[in-house]
């Protein structure tokens, strides 16, 4: 430091007068160039003899703690002077401190300076950069700069952004604990705590704590039960989370059963089994099913009266058996004789109407649609056992074309209870008399004969013009630019990324939609909520993930579903991929409030169940209401249905409906329907008197809970008929009440014309997605390729100020299951592949560039683009690949 103080003394006088002499040649220099840099010091002096100042040290960037202020040094030989450059300005000299040294082995001049910088100089500077210093060192031939170095003021809030979550893991399954450290600078580092002592991943192979933060525990073992704790630290301070809780699991099954005991005196054998292999541990499930079976035997150890079975005499068991056989005999005639009662009295009590009829309603609780129009002198009868809302297709298909929805004036109607049917006192349904031609819906002179419930085949032949759909099916062949292949108005659709497809390849990819009946039977509560969706071919190898858009019928809520994704395996089996909250790296899901967006490296058929958690859980049903003429001129037949609310549920009707020449009366409405086990009812109110007219006990229908929530997508509908006083009623207004018990309702409001010429068509589907099913290259994708490009390159790059792929995914509300992101080459990519996937109708480049911009990585709105530059992008990346 003397040295330092040398700066005031003889010599260093003399150096700042040589100094100061620099500084009035470079302002001379300047004007004579016509240049104002604004700079005092020189750039360069003339050309003398020696070298340029190299630096033996540079500033670092550093860190101000609190308030205390840091120090910034540089060192240079050979060098006359060395100052510092802060923020484009030149510091003070008098607040450099200056050591000068000779280099022995060079015999050249060293000269070391060092400046502080305060917590205040930083907070009152505002610029787009971090405050940074430099260093410049001038020798006889010249000047040299240094690098530049940063100084922050170092802080770590106290709040964690992501907690980590205490879990319940089934032994084996996979445990992720997310956490995201408090905003801090420099970047906080993460360390990991079980029961308070530090995790080591070096040592477990089983345990990664690389990936983002999080914990990830790949086979959860009994072991890893224990609290978890995320800490955070750097040079300012330590943090602590919150402690999570996990618990592993083992659910409990049972051993192999024992053989059977030997044969009791009461003819019984037993055997058991115990809920040991494993035992249930941590809270797992007990193993289901029984413990303990009995059955009978008849071995020579079974005895009666203390005598084996085989010495008792047959007589006497003849004289036992007798008895029964006698009393059940008497018990049965006493019942027939109080049915038989009971019918009379009915029938009795109906005789006001003036037509034969008895409400199956009456007996068994179910409403029946009848119809008023019905005349004492028929000469067809027929006998049906039931309510008459229709699932089953086949029946749908016969009931709709037979004459109980067009009504003959020779026909009539007998309708029994099942209560009586299952007695024997009707044994089947009935057609009986004459072959009967008229003029139906579709033109079709059709013929009924003697048919059995369980035997369609009579009618089936007549019904040959009936489409027989199984599946929608759709096609595309795709190469390495990727695509977009679309199920028109089904609500399903592929998603190819560009280079999942090797190049030089092109594949013929197929997707198609079960229209049969679901191969996915549901077990206890669980319901389907979406429709069976295959993808193919099996064998292809996908390099990146696709995406498949599946819609659903749940309202979205993880507090009262649980939901899975389900595949299908080559044997016909259905095995669970995945629930749609858990960790998983194999495969991701996106549930959105009408489909889920799936992520998979494997074309297969896929599902979605859902196991209600409470009675809260809600799936929403698509209602809607259709109308055409009967066959009797005066009569209007109405049909509503209530299906889920899927679009390819609501196309299966509305292509049923077209070959019944039925026509949509007013836009389908969503209704809410709860799983608390209450029916649905369907009631059509407000009938213009005088007008229309329907039979009593039918203008409200009843369809049982279970058949409405496990619906698996068939169409359910239940059917009306209105008759018209006069010809001339043309017009028809009512309202068609959908409601559930103790639940939510809808009204649809019908105000139309019967005849056609005069009636108001009703679109089904937006026409969104009907005209291109299959889409390739540039053009299937919403992100032009360059901008996409630039936003991977920029985000997949980890910052310092966090603002990487992880933002990119929060900015775009994906918050859960990171972890799997992780794990793919380019994260932004995947990323952007579901935003393609989510965005396909609306292409909101703009709520993208907002988000971009919220980050703060990029100020170019993209919705800007025009026309010509997409054009020009999707050029120039075909002639780059080739094309």
């Amino acid at each position: 430091m003397g040295r330092a103080s040398a700066a005031v003394g003889g010599g260093g006088a003399r150096r700042w007068l040589s100094w100061l002499g620099l500084c009035f040649w470079a302002a001379g220099a300047a004007a004579a160039r016509g240049t104002d840099n604004g700079e005092v010091l020189p750039d360069s002096i003339p050309s003398a003899p020696g070298t340029l100042p190299h630096f033996i040290e540079e500033p670092d960037d550093a860190y101000i703690i609190k308030s205390n202020p840091i120090a910034l040094r540089c060192k240079a030989r050979p060098a006359m002077q060395i100052f510092f450059k802060c923020n484009g300005e030149w510091v003070h000299q008098n607040e450099h401190v200056s050591e000068e040294s000779l280099d022995e082995s060079s015999g050249l001049k060293v000269r070391e300076v060092f400046i502080n910088v305060t917590r205040q100089q930083v907070e009152d500077f505002h610029g787009p950069e971090d405050y940074w210093c430099q260093c410049v060192a001038w020798s006889h031939l010249g000047t040299s700069k240094s690098r530049k170095a940063s100084v922050r003021i170092a802080y770590l809030r106290k709040n964690f952004e992501q907690d980590p979550q205490g879990r319940e893991v089934p032994i084996e399954g996979m445990i992720v604990l997310h956490c995201r450290p408090p905003e801090g600078v420099p970047a906080a580092e993460v360390e990991w705590l079980k029961n308070e002592e530090p995790i080591d991943s070096e040592q477990d192979e089983n345990i990664d704590t690389r990936a983002d933060h999080n914990l990830i525990i790949r086979q959860a073992r009994l072991s890893d039960s224990g609290n978890y704790t995320c800490m955070a630290a750097n040079i300012v301070a330590k943090r602590r989370s919150l402690s999570a809780t996990v618990v592993v699991y083992v659910d409990g099954s049972w051993e192999v059963w024992s053989e059977w005991s030997v044969c009791s005196p009461d003819c019984e054998h037993l055997r058991i089994r115990e809920c040991s292999a494993p035992p249930p541990r941590n809270g797992g499930k007990f193993c289901e099913g029984l413990s303990q079976e009995s059955e009978n035997c008849t071995d020579g150890l079974c005895t009666l009266d203390k005598k084996p079975l085989h010495e008792i005499k047959p007589q006497s068991i003849e004289n036992a058996s007798d008895i029964a056989l006698y009393s059940g005999l008497g018990a049965a005639v006493v019942a027939v004789a109080v049915l038989v009662i009971g019918v009379t009295l009915y029938r009795r009590s109906q005789s006001d109407y003036g037509v034969d009829v008895i409400d199956s309603s009456a007996l068994t609780g179910n409403s029946l649609l009848l119809n008023s129009a019905m005349q004492p002198d028929l000469t067809v009868s027929r006998t049906y056992s039931g309510p008459i809302c229709l699932q089953d297709p086949l029946d749908k298909e016969l009931m709709t074309e037979s004459s109980l929805f067009n009504p003959l004036s020779d026909i009539k109607v007998k309708v029994q209870s099942s209560f009586m049917v299952s007695l024997g006192v009707s044994e089947r349904a009935e057609y009986h008399g004459k072959n009967h031609s008229g003029t139906f819906p579709h033109g079709n002179n059709r013929s009924f004969s003697t048919m059995h419930p369980r035997n369609k085949t009579p009618y089936i032949q007549n019904l040959s013009s009936l489409p027989t759909r199984t599946e929608l099916r759709t096609t595309g062949v795709f190469g390495h630019l990727g695509g977009r292949l679309v199920m028109p108005n089904t609500g399903v659709s592929l998603l190819i990324p560009h280079g999942a497809i090797p190049e030089e390849n092109s594949w013929e990819i197929y997707m198609s939609i079960n229209q049969g009946e679901p191969s996915l039977q549901s077990d206890g509560s669980e319901v389907l909520l979406s429709p069976e969706v295959t993808c193919g071919p099996p064998d292809i190898i996908v390099t990146t993930p696709f995406a498949l858009t599946i819609p659903h019928c749940a309202d979205v809520s993880s507090e009262h579903w649980n939901i899975h994704l389900k595949k299908r395996t080559q044997q016909g089996k259905w095995e669970e991929v995945m629930s749609v909250e858990d960790e998983s790296t194999s495969c991701y899901c996106l549930l959105d409030p009408f489909a889920c967006h799936v992520l998979l490296d494997s074309f297969g058929t896929y599902a979605l169940t859902g196991e209600p958690i409470t009675d809260c859980a809600v799936k929403q049903l698509k209602v809607a209401v259709f109308g055409c003429m009967s066959c009797n001129s005066l009569d209007y037949n109405l049909r509503v249905y209530c299906v889920d609310n899927t679009p390819c549920a609501f196309q299966e009707v509305v292509s049923d409906e077209r070959h019944q020449g039925g026509q949509l009366l007013e836009e389908p409405k969503l209704l809410h329907f709860k799983g608390n086990t209450f029916s649905l009812q369907i009631s059509v109110l407000d009938i213009p008197p005088f007008l229309w007219r329907i039979k009593p006990f039918t203008a409200c229908q009843e369809v049982p809970f279970s058949r409405v929530w496990c619906s698996n997508r068939q169409p359910l509908h239940c059917a009306f008929s209105l008759e018209r006083y006069t010809p001339t009623t043309t017009q028809l207004s009512c309202k068609i009440c959908i409601r559930q018990l103790k639940g939510h309702e809808q009204i649809l409001q019908v105000q139309t014309s019967i005849l056609e010429s005069e009636r108001e068509t009703i679109t089904f589907f937006a026409q969104e997605d009907s005209s291109f099913p299959a889409q390739t290259g540039p053009k299937a994708f919403k992100i032009p390729y360059s901008i996409r490009q630039r936003i991977c390159a920029t985000f997949d790059t980890p910052n310092a100020k966090g603002k990487d792929w992880q933002m990119l995914a929060q900015k775009n509300s994906i918050n859960r299951n990171l972890s799997y992101f992780a794990t793919q080459s380019s994260p932004s990519a995947v990323i952007l592949n579901l935003w393609e996937a989510r965005h396909q109708h609306d292409g909101d480049l703009d709520s993208l560039a907002c988000a971009l911009e919220e980050i703060g990585r990029t100020h170019t709105k993209l919705s800007n683009i025009t026309e010509s530059q997409l054009d020009e992008a999707d050029f120039n990346y075909s002639r780059q690949n080739g094309l």
